[in-house]
């Protein structure tokens, strides 16, 4: 059965103590939401995804999508002032041929491809399933003055967590016959109210849901233990010629003199695109770009570096961070940075504030001093899908 992934992520951090939303918290150089949905990566039938966040968040959701999951059809819808409200708008917005609808929940970035197996296979033959562990604690509840009124038997208590996954016109029919008031905390009591029921499967106890700031302190120690690093590093130089454009992380920079060499020489995007390739063992510019290539003559360096980046998607990697350093006398490149920054990000695919450019003199010294030529340092960190 085809299935539509429905992600409401239009909540605050109220609980988290921040201003931000809390699926747009970074975690380990991504977005929480950005980690959730790499999780249905391979997911059996994931035919669509809608995502209820804010309309500002279109431009950011464009980008994140292409990182998460390439090649899937996306779409954003207007959340609203309730999980519940928010559920219901993309629900109404998943195309109405798929027979499967999962609903997760955007700051649960654990939820593993066996858990989410074991629910959909389970709510294609019963119609409603969701994932529940058993409860490891004693369950009291609360009576006059914060005294126990009630220790429950836990033995017959679950969990419950995410993805709930129904056929779509049965959970349609439960979000029409829902009342308004006293919103419920998740789609199956919907479900549950309309007289389906709703299977029960294995959850996982690592599928926890991020909602306190020590969650999140424990979701970056989780991840810095479990990824694979790489760090690259990338050096470059050239001689300033006349009668040369002079080209700088992608932007062109008025100047009386250019970059000599076979490309158009741009010496800061050389050195990334160096330290792209050393993270990985591959080599540098000249092993896939070589100067003996007419096809490289006065080519955009750009191109070189979204090669890079293709080469480190194929071998399931993604780009961290990049931090350059340009040296050189003149021209003074700060007005152009922010541009550089967008550009290089572009190009490998990640926000332009986990780009940094920066740049320094020689203090007179040297080649670069006497204005002969330029330098450019790179690192890069990348990290394993």
């Amino acid at each position: 059965m085809r299935l539509s992934l429905v992600v409401p992520a239009a909540g605050t951090g109220s609980r988290m103590g921040t201003t931000v939303s809390k699926p747009w918290l970074v975690l380990a150089g991504a977005p929480i939401l950005e980690h959730t949905l790499r999780a249905f990566r391979g997911c059996e039938g994931l035919d669509e995804v809608v995502v209820a966040a804010p309309a500002e968040r279109e431009a950011d959701l464009h980008a994140l999508m292409a990182r998460a999951l390439p090649g899937v059809a996306w779409r954003r819808v207007d959340g609203g002032a309730e999980r519940m409200h928010s559920v219901r708008s993309a629900l109404a917005a998943t195309t109405a041929g798929n027979r499967l609808v999962a609903v997760h929940d955007a700051v649960r970035p654990f939820v593993s491809a066996e858990a989410v197996e074991r629910v959909r296979a389970a709510a294609e033959r019963h119609g409603a399933a969701v994932p529940a562990i058993p409860v490891a604690d004693t369950i009291k509840t609360i009576g006059p003055g914060g005294t126990v009124a009630l220790t429950l038997e836990r033995g017959g208590l679950r969990a419950v967590q995410t993805p709930q996954i129904f056929h779509r016109d049965l959970l349609a029919r439960a979000y029409a016959a829902a009342p308004e008031g006293n919103p419920p905390t998740d789609d199956a009591a919907l479900v549950e109210a309309i007289g389906h029921p709703v299977l029960l499967v294995d959850g996982d106890p690592l599928n926890l849901k991020l909602t306190y700031p020590q969650d999140l302190r424990m979701a970056e120690q989780r991840l810095a233990q479990s990824q694979d690093l790489r760090i690259g590093y990338g050096y470059d130089v050239h001689r300033l010629a006349p009668g040369r454009r002079l080209v700088l992380g992608g932007v062109e920079i008025p100047h009386s003199s250019g970059l000599d060499g076979h490309s158009d020489a741009d010496v800061l995007l050389h050195a990334v695109t160096d330290a792209l390739l050393g993270a990985l063992g591959l080599g540098d510019i000249g092993t896939h770009f070589p100067d003996t290539a007419s096809v490289n003559k006065d080519r955009d360096s750009r191109e070189f570096l979204r090669g890079a980046a293709v080469l480190i998607r194929e071998r399931g990697y993604r780009v961290g961070n990049i931090d350059a350093t340009l040296v050189a006398e003149k021209p003074k490149i700060l007005p152009h940075v922010p541009l550089m920054c967008a550009r290089i990000a572009e190009d490998v695919g990640i926000p332009a504030d986990r780009v940094s450019v920066k740049a320094t003199t020689n203090e007179r010294m040297g080649f670069i001093g006497r204005e002969e030529g330029m330098t450019a340092m790179a690192t890069a960190l990348l990290i394993r899908d």
